[in-house]
This record gives C-alpha cells, structure tokens and sequence, in this order.
C-alpha cells in the first residue's frame, strides 16, 4: 500500500512539474520611441524623442544614442541590431501643417 501510495504521490508530482514547465508565458520589455516628423516634406524626421523607461535599465541602448538618430530606417536598423522587435506604430495628426507624431513601440524578451 505505501509503495502505491508513493508511486502516485510521485507521478502526480512529475505531471504537475511538466504543467508548470510546459505554461511558461515569456517575459517582454516594452519601449516607445516618439518620432516626430515635418508636415508635407516626405517624411523627414524633425526630431526622435525617448522619455526614460524601466525598460532600458541594464540594457545596451541608451536614451542619447537613440535621439541621436536621424530617420525611422535608422531607428528600425539600430534597434534590430540590439534585438529589440517591432510591434506596433501609430500616428498622430492633428491639421494639415502641423507636424507628424508618430509612436514606435518595441519589445524585448527578458
């Protein structure tokens, strides 16, 4: 009885680490990166702007080295050389003249 007992008490127990091993959700570190371009001049950027985010703590980017940038195409190079991944962009326009605020949201794992 006490060998069939601890048989189950250890099957339950592998099958309950496999469940737990198998669920694992995987971690992501988000970033935005605001870029503002000039109204009806194709798109040339005006400014990169990067406000600082828990995210970028420990990390091999900084703040400085991304406002540095000069276009969006250096922007998505440089940040997926430091495997950081694009998810999402959306933009902001408010009237005809006025500039473009465009938000980049990416993503690490951790």
């Amino acid at each position: 009885m006490k060998k069939l007992l601890s048989f189950f008490l250890l099957l339950f127990l592998f099958l309950f680490a496999e469940q737990t091993i198998a669920q694992s959700i995987p971690q992501y570190d988000y970033l935005e990166v605001v870029v503002v371009q000039k109204a009806n001049n194709r798109g040339k950027v005006k400014r990169i702007k990067v406000e600082e985010q828990a995210s970028l703590e420990g990390k091999q980017i900084t703040v400085k080295q991304i406002e540095d940038l000069e276009s969006t195409s250096n922007l998505l190079t440089y940040m997926n050389v430091a495997n950081w991944e694009f998810v999402e962009r959306q933009a902001v326009v408010s009237e005809d003249n006025d500039p473009v605020w465009m938000s980049y949201i990416f993503r690490k794992a951790k």
